[in-house]
């Protein structure tokens, strides 16, 4: 098969797509193997991280196991390749992935030029700096001439030129190809600054020798949407993908959580019956059983319980819903209709 080399404009560089961005069967693939396979982070407390016994949690692990339960009615069929920014979208090209569960922004380049399809949003964010307390700084504009952390091959290094540039700020770039890098770099002084998205701060801070000595400044200098990522060709799995997010959406707004779907199930709601299946032929129409949005939420829950287990106020995140609130609570979390 003939092959396309496509560079990305991000730093991801000479990355190779193989044929059809996408065999038109990953659905059959992964019943063929029995388990979905998700390339998330090298571990990123909230997101995508592993105890010590090797078990995977997070925002984004969570997405994951919706699919998996979506498909076989189990979210344990799912198995988690560890990535960094770099190799992220070579592993889904090639296809040692099914999916890129990953704190991946969503930019025009990548949806465009490297053969894949971003299937949603599931955390919106933006590009924050993190700084030592005894710094004695209160703002990004006065970080002229720091030397700033931050990893290759992702957004942040053209935001933070941006930035900079913009406010005729000088600085000094100092990157590593993997988070944990990044990380163990800035707490060992390498750097003034630590910048990525301020949900990555929140998380990595932990990670630090002593986090509270840090704080994350209060500018937010990007758009950073995040959400899964799919290979171009096959609108069957991409669908998939897609609606499992939404339905998480969707089940929050009805009030539909883990531990009353079939109670739900049973109601006369027609937007609920059309969501879990008892109405229509839905799940038909993307290859999967016809409760298949109430297989994802008995397993992992609506958005909101997947967001407040991982991330929310009562972790060691902290993350308040901010604009990943529902729209009806003035957030961004919108789902489409299922009807």
């Amino acid at each position: 098969m003939k092959k396309l080399m496509l560079t990305s404009a991000l730093g991801a560089a000479a990355l190779v797509v193989t044929g059809a961005a996408a065999s038109a069967a990953t659905l059959d693939d992964v019943k063929a193997k029995g388990f979905v396979q998700c390339g998330v982070s090298q571990g990123l407390p909230g997101f995508s991280n592993p105890d010590a016994d090797g078990n995977w949690s997070g925002l984004d692990v969570d997405l994951c196991r919706g699919i998996a339960a979506a498909i076989f009615g189990d979210g344990d069929a799912v198995k988690f390749t560890p990535l960094s920014a770099k190799e992220r979208f070579t592993a889904l090209q090639s296809g040692e992935i099914d999916v890129l569960s990953r704190n991946t922004t969503w930019t025009m380049s990548r949806d465009t030029q490297l053969g894949l399809n971003f299937a949603g949003v599931n955390y919106y964010d933006g590009q924050g700096f993190m700084i030592r307390t005894s710094m004695e700084i209160n703002s990004a504009l006065e970080l002229s001439g720091a030397s700033i952390c931050t990893n290759t091959g992702t957004t942040t290094e053209l935001n933070v030129a941006d930035y900079f540039r913009a406010n005729n700020m000088d600085y000094e770039l100092v990157a590593f190809e993997k988070a944990d890098e990044v990380v163990a770099a800035y707490d060992a002084g390498r750097c003034d600054v630590y910048t990525t998205d301020a949900s990555g701060l929140y998380a990595q801070r932990l990670k630090l020798t002593d986090p509270g000595e840090h704080k994350v400044l209060p500018e937010i200098i990007s758009k950073e949407p995040l959400g899964p990522v799919v290979r171009q060709g096959d609108d069957q799995w991409f669908n998939i993908v897609k609606w499992v997010h939404i339905a998480t959406v969707n089940a929050e707004e009805l009030g539909i959580t883990m531990d009353n779907v079939d109670e739900m199930m049973a109601g006369d709601n027609p937007s609920v019956k059309r969501l879990l299946g008892s109405e229509g032929e839905f799940g038909a129409a993307i290859g999967l059983d016809n409760d298949w949005a109430a297989k994802v939420i008995k397993a992992v829950g609506n958005y909101g319980e997947i967001f407040d287990r991982n991330v929310g106020p009562d972790t060691p995140l902290g993350i308040a819903r901010g604009v990943n609130a529902l729209w009806t609570k003035g957030g961004l979390m919108y789902g489409p209709p299922i009807r």
